[in-house]
Formats: C-alpha cells, sequence, structure tokens
C-alpha cells in the first residue's frame, strides 16, 4: 500500500521526462499506472465485505505517530472510482492538450494530484489524512492555474486555494480535539469510540470545526461559489475534480467520521439543512447557466449537497442511497465532462446557444453523451435511476417535509439539466461552429464511452454491484451491518411514482427553458449580493489591512522596528505574568554578596549609563567595552573562566571593530526632541525591569532539579575531561559552540575586510 501511493508521486516527477520518451502517446504511456493501481484495488474486492484490512508503518515512532492505512467498503469505493477514472482522464488530457508546451508539468501535477486524493481516502491516522487533504489543496491549485498567464484561471485559482486551505486549517484543529478525545490518531480506534465522543463537552466545538473543513472542501452553501470558477481549469481537470477526487473529499470525511460524530440531533440539523438548500442551489444556477462546464458544475454543487443531506440522515437507507448516488454521479458527470471536452475540442464552442444539430457530424458522442445525460436525469435502467429511487425513499422516510420538498424541485430541475446536455447540442438546427465538427480521437472518446456504458450497466446489474461494494461501503458510513437491498426495480410504490412527476415535469419545464430564465432574474441580483461578493469583500478588505499595516510597521527607521519589537515582547510577556500572578513568587536574595561584588556590579550600571548619556562615538564603544570586560569579570568570579576569556576575546574584536569604523566620525548630533529621548528610558527601562522580573520568576519557579549536577556527572565517564564547561561547551553543546565560533569568524572576517580596504584606499 506505502508504495502504491509514494509510487505515484513518483511517477508524477518522472512524468515530464517520459512525455518526452514517449510523445504523444505519453497520455496512454502514463495511464498504464492508474490503471496498475485500479489492478491492485480490485484485489481487495473479494474479502472488503469481511472487514476493514489495517496496514501500518511506523512514521514517528517517538510520538506515537503511525502511516497507516485502512481498506474497507467506503476507501475501497473512492479508490477504485479515483484510480479508474484517472486511466482515462490521463490519456484524454494527452490529447485535449496535445502539443501544449507544459504538457509534461501537466501531468506531473495531475499524477500528483492523484496520489495526494489516494493517500487521503485510504489513510487510517489523522496526521496523515490531513497532510494528504492540504496536499490536494496545493495540487488542485497548481491545475486550476495551470493557464497561469490568465488572469481569470490564476483569480480561480487562489479562490479555490483560499476557500479551501482556510477550511483546512479549522479542520485541522478539529482533528486534534477529536485524537484529543478519543485518546488516539487512528480512524480505525476512533470510530469505535462514537458514544464517547459524542457526550464529550468539546463534542459541538469539534464538529463545527470538521464540519467546516468539510463544507469548504465540498462546496457546500455557503462556500459553494468556488466549484463552478474553477471552471478555468483545463477540461480533463474539471472532469476530474467534479467526478471522483477533490469536491467528494469533504463528502468523504463526513461519510468516514458518520460512525464517530454522526447520529446526534446537531448532526442531523447541519447536515441536513446545507445538504439540501446546497442542493437546490446549485441545480438552480445550473439550469439559469449557459456555459456547458458550468451547467456541469452547478449540477456537480447539487450532487455534493445531496450527499451530504444523504449522510447526514445517517439511517442505514440513508447511507446505501449516498453511496448508489455517489457512484452514479461519479460516472455520468466523468463522461458528461470529458464530452464537454470534446464539444470544445472539436467545434470550438463553449456554450450550449452556440451548439446544435451535431448529432449528424458526432453520432457516437451524441449517444454516448445522451446515455450519460439519462442517467444524470434518473431514468431507468441507468445506474442514476436506482440511485434516484433511493433517495427518494430516504428523503420520504427520514427527511422533513420542507427538505423533501426541495428534494423533488431539485430532481425535477436535474431532468430538465439532463434534457441540456443530453439533446440541445445534438438536435435541432445545424449551428455554425468555429471549426468542423468530426468525432474525436479514441483517446478523447474511450472515457465517456466506457464510462456511461458502467452507468447503463451497473443499473441492470444493481443487486451485484450491491453485493460486489455498496454493502461494503454503506456499512463502513453506517458502522454497523447494512443489507438494504439495492435493484434496477422496487415495483410500483411512492418513490417510482416521485421519479415518473419528476421526469414529466422535468421535461416540460426543458420545454418551457425560456420562461424559466424569464421569470428568475431577480436572482441575478442575489448572485451579485451573495457568498461570493462577501468573498470579494473580503479579500479587498484584508488587501487594504495589509497595505495600512505596511505603511505603519514597515516605516524605514531601525529605532521605530526596535521600538515595535521590544513593545510586544513587553506586552505579551506582562499578560501571561499577569494571568498567572496568584501562582508566581520570586524573592530576592542579598545574603552573602562581598564588597568587591557590589563594585562590579556599580561600575557595570555606571558604564551602561555613560554610554547612554555620552555624546562621544568612542566614549560610548569604551563605555560598552566597559561593560562587557566587567561582564568577563563576573563570569570569572562565579567559576566560569572558559566563558570569561570568550567574552573577552569578543569584547576585545567589538572594541577594535567599533573603533575603526567610528573614529573619525563627529560627536553625536541631537536629533530627536527631549520628549521622544524621555520615551526612549521609559521604554529601555520598562524592558530592563520586565526582564529582571522574568528571570526572578524564572529562578523562583524551578519545577525540576538542575540538570548542573547531571553534567557534573557525566563530565569525566561521557566528556572524558575534567573541565566540566570545556565539556559542556565542546560534547554536550557542540552545535551551539560551533555557532558561536561561526559568529566570531565572521566578525574576524569582517574586521580583516575593512583593514584591507583601508589599506587599499591609502595605497590609491
Amino acid at each position: 500500500m506505502l508504495y502504491a501511493l509514494l509510487g505515484g508521486f513518483g511517477v508524477a516527477a518522472l512524468a515530464p521526462w517520459l512525455h518526452q520518451l514517449f510523445g504523444r502517446h505519453s497520455g496512454w504511456a502514463l495511464a498504464l499506472w492508474p490503471a496498475t493501481l485500479f489492478i491492485y484495488f480490485s484485489g481487495f474486492l473479494a474479502g472488503v465485505n469481511d472487514g476493514p484490512v489495517l496496514l501500518q508503518h511506523n512514521w514517528i515512532p517517538s510520538l506515537g505517530i503511525q502511516l497507516s492505512f485502512m481498506v474497507d467498503g467506503l476507501s475501497l469505493l473512492f479508490a477504485l472510482l479515483i484510480s479508474g477514472i484517472g486511466i482515462f482522464i490521463v490519456a484524454f488530457a494527452g490529447r485535449y492538450l496535445e502539443g501544449h508546451r507544459d504538457l509534461g508539468r501537466f501531468y506531473a501535477i495531475l499524477l500528483a494530484f492523484m496520489a495526494s486524493m489516494l493517500g487521503l481516502v485510504l489513510s487510517d491516522n489523522l496526521i496523515a489524512l490531513f497532510v494528504f487533504w492540504e496536499l490536494t489543496s496545493i495540487t488542485s491549485y497548481l491545475l486550476i492555474g495551470f493557464n497561469h498567464e490568465d488572469a481569470a484561471a490564476r483569480r480561480s485559482a487562489l479562490q479555490g486555494l483560499f476557500v479551501t486551505v482556510g477550511g483546512g486549517l479549522a479542520l485541522m484543529t478539529g482533528l486534534i480535539m477529536l485524537a484529543m478525545v478519543g485518546g488516539s490518531y487512528e480512524l480505525s480506534s476512533l470510530l469505535n469510540q462514537g458514544d464517547v465522543i459524542r457526550e464529550h463537552a468539546l463534542y459541538a466545538p469539534m464538529l463545527w470545526l470538521i464540519l467546516l473543513g468539510a463544507f469548504t472542501k465540498s462546496a457546500q452553501f455557503p462556500f459553494h461559489f468556488w466549484l463552478p470558477n474553477a471552471m478555468a481549469a483545463p477540461t480533463p481537470v474539471s472532469a476530474y475534480l467534479h467526478s471522483a477526487t477533490m469536491v467528494k473529499a469533504g463528502v468523504y470525511l463526513l461519510a468516514r467520521l458518520n460512525p464517530a460524530l454522526g447520529g446526534t440531533e446537531l448532526w442531523l440539523t447541519v447536515l441536513g439543512s446545507v445538504g439540501a438548500i446546497t442542493l437546490f442551489i446549485g441545480i438552480w444556477l445550473a439550469l439559469r447557466s449557459t456555459g456547458i462546464k458550468k451547467v456541469l458544475a452547478y449540477s456537480t454543487v447539487m450532487a455534493l449537497g445531496t450527499l451530504t443531506m444523504l449522510i447526514g440522515l445517517g439511517t442505514p437507507l440513508a447511507v446505501t442511497a449516498a453511496m448508489a448516488f455517489l457512484l452514479a454521479h461519479s460516472l455520468y458527470k466523468g463522461a458528461l465532462f470529458m464530452v464537454a471536452g470534446i464539444i470544445d475540442h472539436e467545434t470550438g464552442s463553449k456554450d450550449l446557444r452556440d451548439t446544435g444539430g451535431l448529432f449528424r457530424a458526432m453520432p457516437i458522442t451524441a449517444v454516448v453523451a445522451g446515455i450519460a445525460a439519462l442517467s444524470l436525469a434518473g431514468v431507468i435502467p441507468m445506474f442514476g435511476f436506482v440511485a434516484k429511487e433511493l433517495l427518494f425513499d430516504a428523503a420520504l422516510k427520514n427527511a422533513a417535509s420542507w427538505i423533501l420538498a426541495l428534494v423533488i424541485a431539485g430532481t425535477i430541475m436535474t431532468v430538465a439539466v439532463g434534457a441540456l446536455i443530453g439533446f440541445l447540442p445534438w438536435y435541432g438546427a445545424p449551428v455554425k461552429t468555429k471549426k468542423q465538427p468530426h468525432e474525436p480521437a479514441p483517446a478523447l472518446l474511450a472515457g465517456p464511452v466506457v464510462l456511461a456504458l458502467l452507468g447503463l450497466g451497473f443499473g441492470i446489474a444493481a443487486p451485484w454491484v450491491d453485493r460486489m461494494l455498496l454493502g461494503a461501503a454503506a456499512t463502513a458510513v453506517a458502522g454497523v451491518p447494512v443489507d438494504y437491498p439495492v435493484s434496477l426495480w422496487h415495483g410500483f410504490n411512492t418513490p417510482l411514482l416521485l421519479s415518473i412527476i419528476s421526469l414529466i415535469a422535468g421535461l416540460l419545464l426543458y420545454r418551457w427553458r425560456q420562461h424559466f430564465h424569464h421569470h428568475t432574474r431577480f436572482t441575478e441580483v442575489l448572485a451579485r449580493t451573495g457568498p461570493e461578493r462577501g468573498y470579494d469583500l473580503v479579500m479587498a478588505w484584508l488587501i487594504k489591512v495589509s497595505a495600512w499595516q505596511t505603511g505603519f510597521f514597515q516605516s524605514g527607521y531601525l529605532r521605530y522596528y526596535l521600538l515595535i519589537i521590544l513593545l510586544t515582547f513587553m506586552a505579551l510577556v506582562w499578560t501571561v505574568l499577569l494571568l498567572y500572578w496568584p501562582a508566581l513568587s520570586f524573592g530576592i536574595h542579598l545574603q552573602g554578596i562581598q564588597l568587591h561584588e557590589y563594585v562590579l556590579v556599580f561600575v557595570l550600571m555606571a558604564a551602561a549609563v555613560a554610554a547612554a548619556r555620552t555624546d562621544s562615538r568612542l566614549g560610548a564603544v569604551a563605555s560598552l567595552g566597559a561593560v562587557g570586560f566587567t561582564v568577563a569579570l563576573l563570569y570569572v568570579m562565579f567559576s566560569a573562566p572558559d566563558l570569561g576569556i570568550t567574552q573577552v576575546l569578543v569584547e576585545t574584536l567589538t572594541v577594535i571593530l567599533l573603533v575603526l569604523v567610528l573614529f573619525r566620525l563627529p560627536k553625536f548630533l541631537r536629533l530627536t526632541s527631549t520628549a521622544l529621548r524621555l520615551r526612549d528610558v521609559l521604554v529601555a527601562s520598562a524592558v530592563g525591569i520586565t526582564m529582571t522580573c522574568l528571570l526572578l520568576f524564572a529562578a523562583d519557579a524551578r519545577l525540576y532539579e538542575s540538570i548542573s549536577h547531571w553534567h557534573v556527572a557525566q563530565s569525566v565517564p561521557s566528556g572524558y575531561g575534567r573541565n566540566i564547561v570545556n565539556v559542556i561547551l565542546v560534547d554536550f553543546r557542540a552545535l551551539d559552540t560551533l555557532g558561536e565560533i561561526f559568529v566570531l569568524a565572521l566578525a574576524a572576517t569582517g574586521v580583516l575586510a575593512m583593514i584591507r580596504l583601508r589599506a587599499e584606499d591609502k595605497r590609491k
């Protein structure tokens, strides 16, 4: 398993070279990797009904973190979709982008994205899951912005990145809280702790954080706007993102955590409401759109809302419907997006209004599009019909009446959208296109043909699909065995009646779609003031705030930088000290201090005051040198002669360096007012008091025995030296000492360079 996932990143790294090696056939060559993965994951089908398979590898043993993977019905369903559809996406991309100068780079990002998505759905460890989660955000950003010279593509890529990564930060916090409450970072363990997690005081905030991450990733209302804008990406990216990968990552997470977090009133209310609203808004906007990819993108929003709503209901019937709908949507949406790419590639048209009568020139593509559109509309015997029947049945038995109403309305509009895609471009009067339309190459047509036929075959063989995979996937989501019968025909019942009504009403809505557009123009105003407008306002506000804070803090004056740093430091330190003041204590112990020690402290203070008060640069250098040499004497007095010698060397070098630079300069000038100088005195005094208090608190708050005893005991047996200071510096703190030596060498190099520069000036 580990090699299968990491191998994907290896193939991605080699993709540009392989593209050069295989040329125009590189798409088929690179498609061998997802094909290999599909065969590998298919090997788990035989035992998927026997329970999850856990595979573990040590990752960070010191922290108890493992790189672990879990293969059960849910993760296997996603893995097969990701790798299986990935075969045709890679081959499709090779021909669709043939001749593009950056095709090798595209392959690399696409395969890395595929590997990231597989890692996400197969990870059993929360840390690994989050790492792969963020990798999908980064790689999808690169894919959406692949045409980086296009301003629209860059904007859409950034929008998707900001929304999903922002949600990812919330998700990270929620996952950490989940691990703390459940006592493990392993999903296989957490899924068995549902009662403990749901009863914990942190359940509600944890759930909100996790839902925020899932909703942003899977484009739930009010974050749905980024997904249609991602259509700026090349069509292979759109087909892959919408059918089997990134946008379903949030749905996967909700389904995976359902046994641990689901079943509560909060879970049902939030997921059911948000899912139903997203369903309705998505299909409403799809029906109002005219761009082929936009229509498909908004219908994906509808599908994601449907899946979220069904997972929120959480009953065995609902989760079975969710898994069936997930499979059906992946098949028909992958096919339809590739058909949209074919229309663009072969005719140059991207808008439904610029197409018509293409059946004569592209009969095979038209038939494939029709089959996939029938599955989208939920027409018997397509697998989309099976999923729609289960959806109606779950909504009738478990959903609130207003949710059921939105489901029925959404299904009616879905039928109309299916007619838009499956009929409008292919029949009627021919429309003149930018290119002469013709059937595409096999690499472009293979994916839509296979996926559309699978949608038909799975519908006819629905019980077999249920036994092979859907039942195990539903069991993984429900957390208990699920054995709800899935078949093409359940007899004449209420769900079938609703299917017939939605089909007839949807066709009538398609027939009168112009009236629908005319009477729903008010939604354009809502779109301009909706969530995307809020996103634009937030981004504009961030730019303004950034410009203000840059102008305020980045003034170009070192004194202001130091002032801000010191004030921030004091604010943070005193905030903590005041919060913990009752538990803190410190004492000033003056017993045993001798006269010469008082003298040294007095000299130290007098030299510091003189350095601050003098008008002479050389006087300031001398005073600072006196401070340093006095500190060296303190080291010697407290049995640290080595440190004293080091201090003397540093101070000597510093004084020489400053004298060589400053002795020709005039006296200090008074460039600031008395008020500003008084301010600086107060800030400096406050910093000094803060450091003194901090040290006194720290010295009096020792929680453990001093480590000095260990150094004394280990000096000879471990460091082979009786000079304890030398042993500490050379053995126990070797890297720290190396850094100090580097600083000294750097300073000496600077002095040497300045002396030589002055000598060269004299020769000139």
